[in-house]
């Protein structure tokens, strides 16, 4: 099941992270990006109750997308999400005993990492992907490119600096895949109550997703 699981997440190739100011908002922007075609997506833990909102997710939508839980600080948040419906955890940080949890109950999970040495300590613990966050702030692909020289057998997915123009970028950079947040779902157009703007702006970002993978493959 778990091999099931993020065997589909690194086909879709890339991953929405929810991070809005309601559950309410992250239920309505999920709904949205789903109808454009994005199935995986995370509800980070800064939510306010983004248990509930993983819970109603999982509730409507959880036989048709792959949800997740990001900003997972520590193992019992993980354990909490897993048990409101999460089926794969994203964390911002190093936390070996996350990563335990989440093989104790065969769950992927993508835990952040910056430097080599922590991308080789996130692999060699049993990351299934490795998060590269801030990696807009160290140089976008270029540093993906850099860190797939030593480490060409690590599954790396960056966070940070992920846009329309750069996903595909990142994804010939070797990056398994991309994820994005506030280039994809936005305080402003969620005020603005305009969700079909993300179900829009999803059907962009698959389209460059299959467009650079097309040209990987050419």
């Amino acid at each position: 099941m778990k091999q099931q699981i993020l065997r589909a997440m690194l086909d879709a190739g890339i991953v929405a992270v929810v991070r809005t100011n309601s559950a309410e908002s992250a239920i309505k922007s999920i709904e949205a990006i789903y109808r454009g075609g994005i199935i995986v997506a995370e509800i980070t833990m800064t939510v306010p109750g983004a248990i509930q909102a993983l819970e109603k997710i999982a509730d409507s939508l959880g036989d048709k997308i792959i949800l997740g839980a990001g900003t997972v600080l520590d193992p019992e948040t993980a354990r909490a999400c897993m048990l409101a419906g999460a089926q794969f955890f994203v964390t911002p940080a190093l936390k070996l005993a996350t990563i335990e949890m989440a093989h104790r109950y065969s769950k992927p999970i993508f835990p952040g990492a910056l430097t080599p040495t922590e991308v080789l300590t996130a692999w060699e613990a049993g990351a299934d992907v490795v998060k590269v966050f801030p990696c807009g702030n160290m140089g976008g692909p270029k540093y993906i490119k850099a860190l797939k020289g030593p480490f060409p057998q690590i599954e790396m997915a960056p966070t940070g600096g992920v846009n329309l123009e750069t996903a595909g970028e990142f994804l010939k950079a070797g990056a398994c895949a991309v994820a994005v947040g506030g280039e994809l779902i936005d305080a402003a157009t969620i005020k603005s109550g305009k969700y079909e703007v993300f179900e829009e702006r999803a059907r962009q970002y698959v389209q460059a997703v299959k467009q650079a993978r097309a040209e990987i493959n050419g």
